[in-house]
């Protein structure tokens, strides 16, 4: 039997069966031996054996991993390394929407995340959707000035308003949402899916969230009033304070910011594009005004991230203010 898995529990797996209705039991599977050091993550399909009914005290075996269409990861840090490798981790398979999650405001926008982001969406060949909450708090014109160039899709959401509009942008599709603790994802998800019975947590006056989940969840989206076809499924992962780009290539790196490749056609070969590089040609593509120099500082902090010049979580947003971490 096909499987879909949808949470992951101390080496325990639960799938959904192809077909079946929302009301269906789920499968509970551990993976078999034959696999090997293969990991099997939220959004992987596979192959089930034995006992796949769903009865209570069922287990089933997985015992294939179809092919991943994408695989989002990220690192602890950017510069996280063993003796092994890099110290990197798969977030989620098969997602074919990041939606990036930012509070406007309690706490304020880190666009440095949100960069982070887009690098590792990007990197995946997965298609991003800028998610502003708390839009009743401010306005969303600094942050969407940042992204002009990259014509980013953008929802905002408010405490009351309806979410027609963001449900239209997830039918159909498997969506993973990231984003800091405390900018009301998990709010966001319970409404989406009111019997998620995700835990919604605080924010402190210091505008510093609390975790409020602890793994990664796929969660079935109800059937929109009026609407046919599939819905999609909505991916919730742990609110997370830094997304390290350790996996990430110094070309793929420079792919997160569309806005200013071509601005390094005129660098000389094997560019470092640093600050310290007099002949890069992003600072003349930044002074002729066709790139933000917010982003092309973005970029280059990023790159220093990397090399462990920087602390990961330290870049400055819109504003030149530096908020507090989480």
């Amino acid at each position: 039997m096909e499987g879909f898995v949808i949470a992951v529990d101390r080496g325990r797996y639960t799938c959904v069966l192809p077909g079946a209705g929302p009301d269906a039991p789920t499968v509970t599977a551990m993976r078999a031996r034959e696999l090997g050091r293969k990991s099997v993550v939220v959004g992987d399909r596979v192959g089930l054996v034995g006992d796949t009914s769903g009865a209570p005290g069922a287990l089933a075996r997985i015992v294939r991993i179809a092919e991943r269409s994408s695989v989002l990861r990220r690192t602890a840090e950017d510069d996280a390394t063993t003796a092994e490798g890099r110290l990197e981790r798969v977030v989620v398979a098969n997602a074919d929407q990041l939606v990036i999650v930012s509070a406007l405001a309690d706490p304020p926008p880190r666009t440095g995340f949100i960069d982070r982001c887009l690098v590792a969406a990007y990197d995946a060949d997965i298609e991003p959707l800028l998610c502003l909450t708390k839009a009743d708090l401010a306005g969303p014109e600094a942050v969407l000035d940042y992204y002009a160039e990259l014509e980013l899709p953008y929802v905002l959401i408010r405490p009351e308003s309806e979410l027609d509009a963001l449900r239209s942008l997830l039918a159909g599709r498997v969506s993973v949402l990231v984003g800091h603790s405390g900018v009301g994802k998990s709010t966001l998800v319970n409404r989406l899916v009111p019997q998620a019975d995700r835990a919604v947590g605080t924010v402190s006056a210091i505008g510093r969230g609390r975790h409020t989940s602890t793994s990664a969840v796929a969660l079935r989206l109800p059937p929109a009033a009026g609407r046919d076809g599939d819905p999609g499924w909505i991916i919730d992962t742990p609110g997370v304070r830094s997304f390290g780009l350790a996996h990430v290539s110094a070309d793929s790196l420079l792919h997160g910011f569309p806005d200013l490749v071509e601005g390094t056609l005129d660098c000389p070969a094997n560019c470092p594009h640093t600050p310290d590089e007099p002949a890069c040609g992003l600072d003349a593509w930044v002074a002729a005004g066709k790139a933000d120099p917010r982003r092309l500082a973005s970029y280059r902090r990023l790159l220093a991230s990397r090399a462990g010049e920087s602390d990961p979580r330290g870049e400055p947003e819109p504003g030149g203010e530096r908020p507090g971490h989480g």
